[in-house]
């Protein structure tokens, strides 16, 4: 619930308003980029920050993250993202499997079925 709806916002909260609106995203790319101009030396940490528009701790993060994961890539850490090609053999792969062990099932159950009316 807004406190005084008739009341206008003074131009501080309308800022706030849109730059919270307006927050960015950046791509993996984007962040790489900053990262590693960030690593270079050539300008502070403060003006890379202050330039793209993001806080101290978020660069300090993205840093964070890009450093382990680089350390987990050459530590034989080899886990990646299947592509769409690798995801769709692999489902038709797990059809047939159901497929198999489906059949497998019906053929044991008919065969536990045929042994109990020899007995």
């Amino acid at each position: 619930m807004k406190k005084n709806p008739g009341r206008p916002k003074n131009s501080e909260a309308i800022i706030k308003d849109v730059k919270r609106v307006t927050r960015r995203q950046f791509n993996p790319e984007e962040k790489i980029a900053i990262v590693l101009e960030g690593l270079s030396g050539e300008q502070s940490i403060a003006e890379i920050c202050r330039r793209e528009g993001i806080a101290h701790s978020v660069y300090y993060s993205w840093s964070k993250a890009f450093l382990e994961a680089g350390k987990a890539r050459l530590s034989g850490d080899t886990k990646r993202e299947a592509d769409s090609t690798e995801v769709n053999e692999m489902r038709n792969e797990n059809a047939e499997l159901k497929a198999v062990v489906a059949e497998l099932t019906l053929r044991n159950r008919f065969l536990k079925k045929l042994s109990k009316g020899m007995e």
